[in-house]
């Protein structure tokens, strides 16, 4: 549990309709098979101590009494397992019974959560048998003790007040104003549901829509254990259609009829964009809340966390992410094209990989302008490190989309600056690289002047973060297409670019393009190759994305993201390796916020951009310094 990383299961045991005493072995027997597997939060079926589908024999004193019984033993049971755990069952209380999940954990019985929405429609009809919790706030005495009988309970652990449960039961999930959303305003993360619901044609459908948009809209992670084997098919049949939720995404599902389904949540991530938000605050006067848990362990994870979390790994889902990213980066272009009255779209092409991003979406954008593509002037600047390959598919790319090219050395200009400010053109310093960067960024801001054209900024969002850009050099444009795409994702639209279109020498350029290093080209080449490889100097991009996205877009402290990187990267490199670079970029993300200060627009095209209007408010002269101390305590 340490991080936040929650182990939680959604149970469905094998039962027999009205035998508690099976019933209680086989939920014992599922309690503590899901212990070993490091659970630390369970939810069983609706009524499966005695099973859902009793009908009458629910006014059996017998039955009750059993079930009761069964509870009793299920409770001892638990003790010494480090795992709350909710239980459905009849309740008789005041001359009325109650469908009731009974939460306990390590051998006490903390609260009973009654249902709320009580269905009496087609086969369920439980309105014959059961009232509604609704309003209700009572304690009960049970096994010599007296807990919260209420639907507004709420269980806090005691060492990671981030992980909150709330309980609903099955139908509650089902109405307009479930319960889940009051719990969920006061706090509660972890939503668990037993249900018991029939299975028939497209139902399945709805059920894991229903409990996927419900986590999004509550921001929590659900935990939905459906009745399974053992249940009378009478009528209906049931198929234990477990499922776990976080957040709007289905972590896993099951439709085994019996079986513990187990998934990692985590509630620091739930609690990061609650707090983003602010609309998770209300007043829990109304609400009883129950401290559990001891000592936070550590949990085995095996929750899938994916390589480049800014690219969907399903192909059609990413076909769909990169047509999309390409709409709104030149709609965005289209606007300030119209509001500037701009007449030429001017792009600096290097043959990189972000410069034949900004030049995909330039022509879009005319597209959508109507105008033709000569009014995208591309401008090639050979200088000191241009090689014959990347120069060569600057002018394919140009000739492809039927812009107008330009070539401008800058070899002349550079040396003549040189000589200007003394500066020895064999010293190859910063001051050396900087200097054809800064001569690049004039020459297309002069040339778009003469045409009352606008430069197209190519620079992206890992650049940004790391500050690899050249202050007032390529750091500058009039609209930054690419400001919110990170490098990973720049590589899979052009890819998908290439992909998709109908012109084989572009998609032959595009293709060729992904496969040169990436490089600023500042430095002379060595035999006609590229000599300064960006990812040698850096880092690699796949890694400072990962940390990009971790440490900002979710706020997760340096151990959290060394860690969660060391498992997704541990086939690929090294625990020094991704610490080192770890560190590198916490340096280079605080230095170089001064960069971020000043960035032009751009459109913000996912969950996490960087500029200083909107998503990023950093002061320039903050320091890394705590985020670095938590680091050089780890190896």
């Amino acid at each position: 549990m340490k991080d936040g990383f929650v182990k939680v299961a959604a149970v469905t045991p094998a039962i027999c309709v009205a035998d508690t005493a099976y019933n209680a072995k086989r939920i014992i027997d599922a309690m503590v098979e899901a212990a070993a597997k490091g659970v630390r939060v369970a939810v069983f079926p609706e009524l499966c101590v005695t099973g859902y589908t009793c009908g009458d024999l629910f006014g059996q004193r017998t039955l009750l009494d059993g079930a009761l019984d069964a509870l009793a033993e299920i409770c001892a049971s638990s003790r010494g397992l480090d795992m709350l755990c909710a239980v459905g069952l009849p309740v008789d209380f005041r001359g009325s019974l109650y469908n009731c999940a009974a939460v306990l954990y390590n051998g006490a019985l903390l609260g009973l959560v009654p249902k709320v929405n009580i269905p009496n429609y087609g086969e369920f009809y439980e309105k014959r048998n059961f009232i509604s919790g609704a309003g209700l706030d009572e304690e009960i005495e049970l096994f010599g003790q007296t807990v919260p009988f209420t639907a507004k309970l709420i269980f806090e652990h005691a060492e990671l007040p981030e992980l909150m449960v709330g309980v609903e039961i099955c139908e509650d999930l089902w109405v307009p104003a479930p319960p889940s959303a009051g719990l969920a305003a006061v706090g509660a993360t972890v939503i668990l549901n037993p249900s018991a619901s029939d299975e028939i044609v497209t139902k399945d459908e709805y059920r894991r829509s229903l409990v996927g948009s419900h986590s999004a809209r509550l921001v929590c992670a659900y935990v939905y254990a459906d009745a399974g084997e053992g249940e009378s098919t009478q009528d209906v049949v049931y198929c234990g259609h477990d499922l776990i939720a976080e957040n709007g995404g289905i972590l896993c599902e099951s439709a085994e009829m019996s079986g513990v389904l187990t998934a990692d949540v985590d509630v620091l991530k739930l609690d990061h964009d609650r707090r983003r938000m602010g609309l998770f605050n209300a007043s829990r006067a109304a609400y009883t809340c129950v401290l559990w848990g001891g000592e936070l362990t550590e949990t085995k994870l095996e929750r899938h966390i994916g390589r480049n979390p800014f690219v969907p790994e399903d192909p059609d889902k990413r076909a769909a992410r990169c047509e999309k990213i390409l709409s709104l980066q030149s709609a965005g272009l289209k606007k300030r094209v119209e509001h500037t009255r701009s007449e030429k779209l001017v792009v600096g092409v290097s043959g990189g990989l972000d410069s034949t991003l900004a030049m995909l979406v330039a022509a879009r954008a005319l597209d959508a302008l109507g105008k033709p593509r000569s009014d995208l002037i591309a401008v090639t600047m050979p200088g000191f490190g241009t090689t014959q390959r990347t120069r060569s598919n600057a002018d394919a790319l140009a000739e492809s989309l039927g812009a107008e090219l330009r070539v401008v050395s800058i070899a002349k200009a550079v040396g003549q600056h040189f000589l200007d400010i003394g500066h020895d053109s064999a010293d190859h310093s910063v001051v050396y690289e900087n200097a054809q960067a800064r001569e690049r960024t004039q020459v297309i801001m002069d040339i778009a002047n003469g045409y009352n054209g606008l430069v197209v900024g190519t620079g992206d969002l890992s650049e940004l973060a790391l500050g690899w850009a050249t202050y007032n050099g390529d750091h500058m444009s009039m609209y930054g297409v690419n400001a919110g795409v990170p490098k990973t994702l720049v590589r899979h639209l052009v890819g998908y670019c290439a992909d998709t279109c109908a012109d084989a020498a572009l998609a032959a350029t595009l293709r060729d393009v992904l496969a040169t290093p990436v490089s600023p080209e500042l430095l002379p080449a060595r035999d006609g190759e590229i000599s300064q490889k960006t990812e040698d100097l850096v880092g690699p991009y796949e890694l400072h994305d990962f940390y990009l996205y971790y440490a900002v877009r979710w706020g997760f402290s340096p151990e959290k993201v060394l860690r969660m990187a060391r498992y997704v990267f541990a086939d690929t490199y090294d625990d020094a390796t991704i610490l080192h670079w770890l560190k590198t970029f916490y340096r280079r993300f605080f230095s170089q916020q001064f960069k971020r200060s000043c960035l032009p627009d751009g459109p913000k095209v996912g969950s996490l951009t960087l500029s200083p209007r909107g998503d990023w408010r950093m002061p320039s002269d903050a320091v890394a310094s705590l985020w670095l101390a938590r680091l050089e305590k780890l190896k």
